[in-house]
């Protein structure tokens, strides 16, 4: 999949099937566990990190990765605590409608990135924390963070809307 095949109303779609019933400690942990299980039967080169707000209650880089992917975490995050949103979301959003995300928002690129791999973590209560891949291209990063919380769900039982 690339990203000219996907619009913002999906990823908005998808943002609210996503949707968690809870977001406690111990399922963040869980959540980074599934992608670092995920990452490394893929051997992918990624950095994982889930936070509840601004903090950080899993991370892991998988052999690969490097020290600039947390720089595109912490990027990445900037985006959602500003937004809500996935930074896919955020990027494709900006695309449809033609503008400058950087400048509408009232940021710079060194301080936050709309680049895929993001995704927040929503419950009833609404935004929660935050998933974050870094290490693939945009579209992969989004795509495998959404298989986990898909894979999250599925192991708690609860079913996509």
């Amino acid at each position: 999949m690339t990203i000219k095949e996907l619009d913002s109303k999906q990823l908005l779609e998808q943002e609210k099937k996503l949707k968690l019933s809870a977001l406690l400690n111990i399922d963040a942990i869980e959540i980074g566990q599934i992608a670092l299980e995920l990452g490394r039967r893929r051997n992918l080169p990624i950095a994982i990190e889930v936070r509840i707000g601004n903090w950080v209650v899993f991370h892991s880089s998988l052999p690969g990765s490097s020290p600039e992917n947390d720089r595109w975490i912490e990027r990445k995050v900037s985006v959602v605590m500003l937004s809500h949103h996935s930074t896919l979301f955020e990027r494709v959003s900006a695309e449809e409608r033609g503008v400058d995300w950087y400048k509408e928002n009232g940021v710079t690129e060194e301080t936050h990135a709309i680049h895929g791999g993001a995704i927040p973590l929503i419950t009833d209560d609404g935004f929660k924390g935050i998933l974050i891949i870094s290490g693939l291209p945009q579209v992969e990063d989004h795509l495998f963070a959404v298989e986990v919380l898909t894979e999250f769900l599925a192991r708690k039982g609860e079913d996509l809307c």
